[in-house]
């Protein structure tokens, strides 16, 4: 059994920067990670031609903004470099290979109770401590919506998770549930690579190019939300019209207020609505009926025969299944149970990063704050 005044459960962004936080207030801890690598979402599960959404000022962690000669929005690549950096200037080193399978409040000793196994040679480890900080993501596992025949069908079924590119999918017919920005940008992907693709559309978006979003961050350091969504709103009209011809609505919200109070992100535009429009990648604007064999039938009786279909339909905390205590800090989704801003701070020394749906700035305004706030405890 080991002891430490801070655990922290994962290794991606949150983890890494709480890390560098704890270590400037000169604060024990240790990182457990189930993977055998940091930011094992960002190595292993995004596809290939993912970037950063936002610009780098919006998207850097503690303690280490990126250099002026840093790509305004970075690649794939770009981040992990940034991130392999942050590791070695702070000297992170986490516990990999480490599945935690139970964390309990031990109400006599006032401490967290972390047990893990050990997947590289199966024996199980004990971790005590003060405080314990849930930075395992929003993005632990993949959520595949329970279509009806879902299971008979006959194609490929693979959650945006696991897609890399569509090389393999060329002159094949694929469907792309979820029209989020993972949705959005597989298909326009797909079609690059020449699938016949088609994309599910059902809820109202928010389509902004990648210079809009950038404006309207810029934007709200000065002006009151509603503002910036009137004038973010107009800008997006001039450029891409009117979209409902091409079974795309706008919400009647504007993009940033739906952000602060959803967590929903607008549509970033790679190039996906070009191709809408001339027709290249089909929207079915309707929901999923059922699924019979290769074919899809839609609710408003439209039906189709894929070869593939990539469930771009989001992720789920798995926290609570290892967590028994989450109830201080989280509700039986998986998520804050305190809304933001103060949605980090739990009982009992328990703390949640990365879960306010607000990306890199929120992992570092998550960090820095449940940082303080232990280094304020401890002292």
């Amino acid at each position: 059994m080991e002891e430490v005044k801070v655990i922290v459960v994962g290794a991606g962004p949150s983890g890494l920067a709480i890390s560098a936080c704890l270590s400037q207030n000169s604060i024990s801890h240790l990182i457990l990670e189930k993977e055998e690598c940091n930011a094992s979402l960002w190595r292993k599960n995004t596809y290939d031609r993912v970037n950063l959404h936002l610009a780098n000022e919006f998207c850097y962690l503690p303690l280490m903004p990126h250099p002026p000669t840093a790509p305004t929005f970075l690649s794939k690549h770009d981040f992990l470099k940034y991130i392999d950096t942050y590791v070695a200037r702070f000297n992170i080193t986490p516990r990999y290979c480490r599945l935690v399978e139970s964390a309990v409040h031990d109400h006599v000793e006032d401490k967290w109770r972390v047990e893990t196994k050990n997947t590289r040679d199966g024996s199980l480890e004990v971790y005590v401590a003060k405080f314990l900080v849930i930075a395992t993501g929003e993005n632990s596992e993949g959520y595949i919506p329970d279509l009806p025949g879902l299971s008979s069908f006959e194609g490929e079924i693979l959650h945006s998770k696991h897609y890399k590119s569509g090389s393999k999918y060329e002159s094949k017919e694929v469907l792309v549930v979820g029209c989020g920005n993972s949705g959005m940008e597989i298909a326009y992907d797909l079609y690059n690579w020449g699938a016949n693709t088609s994309i599910v559309i059902r809820n109202p978006v928010h389509v902004l190019s990648k210079e809009l979003i950038y404006q309207g961050m810029r934007m709200l350091q000065r002006l009151p939300v509603n503002v910036v969504d009137t004038i973010i709103t107009f800008l997006a009209n001039m450029k891409y019209g009117d979209l409902s011809k091409y079974g795309i609505s706008r919400p009647k919200k504007g993009p940033f207020f739906l952000k602060n109070v959803t967590g929903r992100s607008p549509v970033l535009d790679v190039g996906t609505i070009r191709r809408i429009k001339d027709g290249a990648i089909k929207v079915f604007p309707s929901h999923i009926a059922r699924i019979e064999n290769k074919k899809v039938v839609f609710g408003n009786n439209m039906e189709k025969e894929f070869d593939a279909i990539v469930m771009a339909t989001g992720y789920k905390s798995v926290a609570n299944t290892w967590l028994k205590d989450y109830k201080y800090v989280l509700n039986d989704d998986g998520r804050p149970k305190n809304k933001f801003p103060s949605h980090w701070k739990g009982d009992k020394g328990l703390y949640c990063a990365g879960l306010s749906q607000r990306g890199l700035f929120g992992v570092k305004a998550d960090a820095e704050a449940i940082a303080n706030d232990i280094h304020k405890t401890l002292n």
